[in-house]
Order: C-alpha cells, then structure tokens, then sequence
C-alpha cells in the first residue's frame, strides 16, 4: 500500500468507526421529532408590553416616593399609556429642582413641561432592552417548568423579535401544559379592606363609589371557592419573590394544598404586617385572582410557613409549586399555533419514512449498478457510508430526526449520487482522449470537484437560511440536508477517491466506466 494512501485509510476508518459508535444503538441515540415520536408544537408570543407597563409602575411609585423625600409639590403621578406617564399639580418655583431630579434619578425618561404638569416617556432604546429582557426571561422561565415538568429532551428556543417555539415530544395532554406554560405566576399576599362582596358597586358604596388611591378591586377565583370582589391594598405584603422553599401538602380537611417559607426579608416584612393586623384578612392572590382570605389570627413568625388553600386537586397543586418554583413570567403570553400529534401518528409516519427512505435508497444503488457496474459499487459504498456519517452527527448534535428530515436525506442521497455521476462521466471523458485509468481516475475527480463543490455549498447555504428563520418541520429538514451534504463532501470526493486507488491496480482490466 503507498505511503500517502496510508492515512487517508486511517482517516476514512476512523471517521467510519466514530460514526457508529455515536450512532449505535439508533433506537436511543437518535432523537425522533414530534411527527415521528408524537407530541406538542407551539409557538408562543411574549407581550413585550406588559413588562413596560409593569416599569412604567414601578417608576411611578418611585418617583412619587423622590418628589415627597424631596418636598417638592405635586398633586398625583398617573400612567398615560405603557412607557409615559405624568406628574400633575407642579408648582411654578419648583420646576428647575423638580427638571434637576428627573435628570438624576430618571435617566431612562425624557421629560417635558407644559404649565403644571411633567410628561416622561421611556426612551426607545431602553423600551427595546426592557422588550428583549422579557422575551428571554420568558424563555428561560418555560424551560424551567418544562423542566420540573419532566418532559425529557424538550426545544424551546427564540424565534424573532417576540416569539417562542416550544416542541414537547411525548407529552399527550396539551390544555394541561399550555396552562402551566401562560400562567403568570405572579404570586401576592395583600391585605384586605373590604369585602367579598357581591358585586363592585356594593363593595365601593362604603368608599363613594371610587376605589381608594391606595386600593384596587380584585376579583375571588371561583375555582377556588372565593366568589365576588375585595379591595385589597395596592402594595403588597409579600410577593412570589420573597419565596424560599415551596412543596406540595394537604390542609387540615386532607385537601390538596402547597405550603411555602419565605426568605429572611419577605419573612422579616411577613411577621410584622401580621403582627400589625391580627384579626384582619390577608389575601392570596394569584395573577390578579383571589385565591383564599384567611383571617389573620395571630403574629407569623418570620420562621413560620404558610399554607395557599384553594380546593386544589393533586394535579393543579402540583403545576403551582411547578410555577412557583420557575418564577413568574415578566410579561404575558399569547399562543400563536399549536400542533398535537398522536403517538400513534408518530409510528405511523416512523414507518412511512423508514420504507421511503428504503426504497429511495435501493432504487438508487440499482441505478448506480445498473449503469457503472463494478463502479457503481464504488458510490453505493460511499452512499452507504453517508447515512453512517449522518446519523453519527445527529447523535452528536442531539438534532431531532423529523419527517422532513427523512425527506432531507433522500434529496442529499440523490445530489450525493449526482456528484458520483459527475465524476464518472469525468472520468469517461478523459478515457475518450485516450488518457489511462490512473490518469483519467485523477483527472477525473479533479475536474468534477468545482460544480461538486459549487452545488453543494449553494444548496447548505440555502438550508441555512430555512433553519434560521423557519419552523420545526421546515428546521428538520434543514439539519439532515446540511449535514447530509457535508457528508456527502466527504463520502463522493474523498472516499470515493480512496477507493479507486486501492482498486483501480487490481481492477484496472475489469473497470468499465
């Protein structure tokens, strides 16, 4: 054997050898897409907006607290819209201090006057990070309840300004997952001045019809067993945030319930508005829903747990400390498609795939036969080594094999045959001017190498961009053709080349291109 064949055998082997151990045993190692194993798709949008009105909150409370530290008049600070509001009731003689504070304490808001009153408007770079910080906040927050959830190899990625894709394979209750997936999350105690009443107008008579600036009107969750309306006080107590361990429990009648502790601030704060309101009704709220008003019968200290009842069943206990767990989601979430495939689908299609991908496959080693002969065996030998290479990577990789990914593999089993043909019909021609074997085999690959190597780079380029911006399907499709196609790189130039020079010595007579 020559010196130079040496290491290109040793390559070849060792590539081949790597192929399969990552392979083997496909049943496991090869990730199967929702179409072929079953599952959930779905493709969610993040309201971005949701977060900027939850800053644009928060910024007003803040600057209200400034303007009082700081004695300068006003009379009320008020949201507009997400991203601007006012300060109304300023005094003439205070407008430069009031200007100096916006500058350093409000960085982030241009500001304008017009008479007594202050407009801020939240900048539009910053409103494009606080957007972008939701959308991954949102994903990072799926994927952990995915996670605790236990669906085992889940995708969730980004997808865009403001989407998210989620592909659950295996999972066959979807209303159970998109509701532990859009839930909030947002976890409050509040104390209660008034109610459950019947209706708003009963609940605010006391009050003059108007709801205290200090107030706001909740609605009690009727799956929990609270009906009608409390004014709750707007600040809260303790939030989902002040949370330090949270597990599933039972109550006291042997109902299904999730206990909690809280961290050293929350409990801190905890203890002392109970301290404070013995005899008074706290509120736990759960996304703006009132789950439970227990009376505050004596101090909690901060050490002390707490119990949420609510006339859970087992399952919807254990989504909330699933929820709770993950934390809150930063903004709302909208579902914009939404695919279920049966396990028995996924079978369906695993077998439909597997006799196209069979028969494609023979079909073409019976062409390459047929019309090269002891040639054709040559690229039915790297065609073969093509799939080992491919399902090597996607074991690698840990890239799902989809539908359209069998269809991928057929469309590069076919280019890869298209590139032996190139090169064979090469090789004739330089046969034709009356060049030997050797020579011709050379040549050959040499000049075939180019429209190989431009037809396949063209095409991987194209299947870039259909990962890039497209769907799970469409993405599938793309990770097989991409990979196929390298392969196919390696398998009809390199290999094949190989095995032409360790024939072509002993087979040179019986060769007929």
């Amino acid at each position: 054997m020559r010196k130079n064949l040496q290491w290109k055998v040793l390559f070849t082997l060792v590539v081949i050898i790597g192929a399969v151990v990552l392979a083997y045993p496909p049943g496991t190692k090869i990730r199967r897409g929702l179409d072929l194993k079953g599952g959930i798709h779905l493709q969610l949008q993040v309201v971005t907006e949701d977060s900027i009105n939850i800053e644009t909150d928060q910024e007003i409370a803040r600057m209200a607290e400034l303007l009082k530290k700081n004695s300068i008049t006003f009379e009320r600070a008020s949201k507009e819209v997400p991203g601007r509001y006012s300060v109304s009731g300023l005094l003439a003689d205070q407008e430069g201090k009031t200007r100096d504070l916006f500058d350093e304490y409000a960085r982030d808001w241009d500001h304008s006057f017009t008479g007594d009153r202050a407009v801020l408007t939240l900048k539009p770079l910053v409103a494009q990070i606080l957007s972008d910080q939701a959308v991954e906040q949102a994903k990072e927050t799926i994927a952990n309840r995915i996670d605790q959830f236990g669906v085992a190899e889940p995708l969730i990625q980004r997808q865009g300004a403001d989407k998210i894709v989620v592909e659950l394979p295996g999972v066959d209750d979807p209303e159970r997952v998109k509701e532990l997936i859009k839930v909030t999350a947002v976890l409050e105690w509040k104390l209660v001045k008034a109610g459950p009443a019947a209706d708003e107008a009963a609940l605010l008579q006391p009050y003059g019809g108007q709801v205290p600036e200090d107030a706001e009107v909740l609605k009690g969750d009727p799956k929990r067993g609270q009906s009608g309306f409390f004014l709750v006080s707007r600040v809260s107590v303790v939030t989902g945030k002040d949370l330090r361990t949270v597990r599933r429990t039972t109550d006291e009648w042997n109902n299904a319930a999730v206990s909690f502790s809280l961290n050293a601030e929350g409990g801190a704060r905890f203890e002392q508005v109970t301290g404070e309101n013995i005899g008074k009704q706290i509120a736990i709220i759960l996304d703006s829903k009132v789950q439970s008003a227990p009376v505050v019968e004596d101090r909690i200290l901060r050490t002390s747990g707490g119990v949420i009842r609510g006339r859970f069943t087992n399952e919807e206990a254990d989504d909330l400390v699933v929820i709770l767990k993950a934390g809150a989601l930063p903004a709302g979430i909208k579902y914009l498609e939404e695919r279920t495939i049966g396990a028995a689908l996924g079978a369906d299609s695993v077998r439909q795939g597997l006799v196209a991908g069979v028969v494609a496959v023979l079909a073409v080693m019976a062409f390459m036969v047929f019309f090269y002969r002891l040639s054709g065996l040559n690229a039915v030998t790297a065609l073969v080594l093509n799939v080992v290479i491919l399902f090597g990577a996607l074991a690698y990789f840990k890239a799902a094999l989809t539908l359209p990914g069998i269809a991928g593999i057929i469309l590069a089993i076919g280019m890869s045959v298209d590139a032996n043909v190139l090169i064979f019909e090469r090789i004739k021609e330089e046969q034709a001017l009356g060049k030997g074997i050797l020579s011709s085999i050379s040549m050959g690959f040499s000049r075939a190498f180019t429209a190989i190597f431009d037809s396949n780079l063209t095409t991987i380029i194209s299947a870039i961009f259909l990962f890039q911006f497209g769907t799970g399907p469409i993405r599938g499709f793309a990770v097989t053709l991409i990979i196929s196609l390298v392969a196919n790189m390696f398998t009809a130039v390199f290999v094949s080349h190989l095995l032409f020079d360790l024939t072509v010595k002993k087979t040179a007579k019986a060769l007929s291109i």
